[in-house]
């Protein structure tokens, strides 16, 4: 629990600083989909982003923030998609 407490926390915090998570990511998206030349959509952001933490996490599997940032991108992507099916 103490995990999706602090990833709570941090998705907040992030949210001041940037502004809400479906702008970001779809600015993102949009970015990254003009630079590789395919459809990235902002769901797609939060799955890269969480498999970015897996790859750090390969190396050292110990750094609490990781799996804190992991369990925000899945809580982030799970809002999209729930907004998306209303």
């Amino acid at each position: 629990m103490k995990v999706l407490k602090e990833a709570d926390k941090t998705i907040k915090s992030r949210a001041k600083h940037y502004g809400p998570v479906e702008e970001n990511w779809d600015n993102i998206a949009r970015l990254w989909s003009a630079y590789l030349d395919i459809k990235i959509t902002s769901e797609d952001v939060g799955v890269l982003n969480i498999l970015q933490k897996v790859a750090r996490l390969k190396e050292d599997n110990k750094l609490f923030d990781n799996y804190v940032d992991i369990a925000g991108y899945s809580a982030l992507i799970g809002d999209i998609v729930e907004k998306a099916q209303r």
